[in-house]
């Protein structure tokens, strides 16, 4: 039964902008959904990105709070079906509901029996040559095998940019090239058909979300391997990629709005012949470390769930470790979250359950 929820709305601060064609993006608006169920408490999250899910926070918050209130006395199956019904055209605030009822039943996904680690990609951000230089050189060192560079502005000033970073890379490390839906039709057209190859290992989602016909003329004359992103919220949408021509489907938790939907549409994603990719740049720790349950196994590529590295500060009591580009994850590690550092990040917060209370 749902004994308990509380729910914190945060602004995390980030070390530096993150360049996205979207705008840069210098704080994360999340919402963490604590919710005590027989007694053991789960936690989720949602990170809203506007302009990459149709979600704004300023919605999100007050919907998210109406429903918590419902939820208090349900039983778990029960409470899961209310917050789909409710929630079911924002799928980002959905997942922190469904995630924190799935971490307080056991979820055998976020079992660790054993340490392991998960390898992570890292993002090349500056713009300038001799900045990308140093962050190239600073990736390798560190132990990253797959880079991530950022395109969608200028057709020709990214790939000028991307020849330089090819250069300077010297095969030494994996490129994934991600547009964030930055592109005409007619851009993304000249953009992926005028790659070399060279490393690189695909390219992430050139046009709007909604344009698969611009995702199929770029499928056709690309120089390199396609991934939708942005297109894919559900298994349906997985099937479509396949139909076009994609080779790879990025997935994040928040899209598919619990870890047995994320776990299945992975799954899928290999059954039709593509290869899956995971992972959230724009999440707190908690969803990351998700995600890295997840991605032990089920991907065999560099996971994207690095997000919680771009925080000023990190929100678990016991921060994740990164080590030879890899998140670490240790036996019986549970995210527990620091109380001082939500409390300084907190915009707004909520409660209903044992104490009846609403803030």
């Amino acid at each position: 039964m749902i004994e308990d929820v509380r729910l914190d709305r945060l602004r995390l601060p980030l070390k530096e902008p993150y360049k996205l064609a979207l705008g840069p993006v210098t704080a994360f608006d999340t919402i963490i959904a604590r919710i005590v169920v027989n007694g053991c408490e789960g936690l989720g999250e949602a990170t809203i990105l506007t302009g990459y899910t149709d979600e704004t926070i300023d919605e999100a918050w007050p919907r998210a709070a109406a429903l918590a209130s419902r939820l208090v006395g349900l039983s778990s199956d029960a409470a899961k079906v209310l917050a789909e019904q409710d929630l079911e055209d924002a799928p980002f605030t959905l997942t922190a509901f469904v995630t924190a009822i799935e971490m307080a039943e056991g979820h055998p996904l976020l079992a660790i029996d054993a340490d392991e680690e998960v390898p992570l990609l890292a993002g090349i951000n500056a713009t300038d040559f001799a900045g990308i230089e140093r962050e190239i050189e600073a990736a390798v060192v560190a132990g990253y095998g797959t880079l991530k560079i950022k395109a969608g502005f200028d057709v020709e000033a990214d790939l000028k940019r991307v020849a330089f970073i090819q250069k300077s890379n010297r095969g030494r490390a994996k490129l994934r090239l991600d547009a964030n839906q930055g592109y005409s039709r007619a851009h993304g057209v000249r953009f992926a058909s005028a790659l070399a190859p060279e490393s690189i290992e695909l390219l992430e989602q050139p046009c709007h979300a909604d344009d698969w016909k611009a995702s199929a003329a770029i499928a056709a004359v690309s120089t390199v391997p396609l991934m939708l992103d942005e297109s894919i919220y559900g298994l349906e949408d997985i099937k479509r990629a396949a139909a076009l021509g994609a080779s790879f489907v990025k997935l994040k938790l928040m899209k598919m709005s619990s870890l047995t939907n994320l776990a299945e549409g992975l799954h899928l994603i290999r059954d039709l012949g593509m290869q899956p990719v995971l992972g959230n740049g724009v999440a707190s720790d908690l969803g990351c470390w998700m995600e890295a349950c997840v991605a032990r196994r089920t991907i065999t590529n560099a996971g994207e769930m690095n997000g919680f590295l771009r925080h000023r500060v990190p929100i678990p009591a016991t921060p994740i470790a990164v080590r030879r580009g890899s998140m670490q994850l240790e036996a019986g590690m549970m995210t527990a979250l620091d109380d001082a550092r939500i409390a300084a990040a907190r915009v707004s917060q909520m409660h209903a359950g044992r104490l009846s209370s609403v803030k």
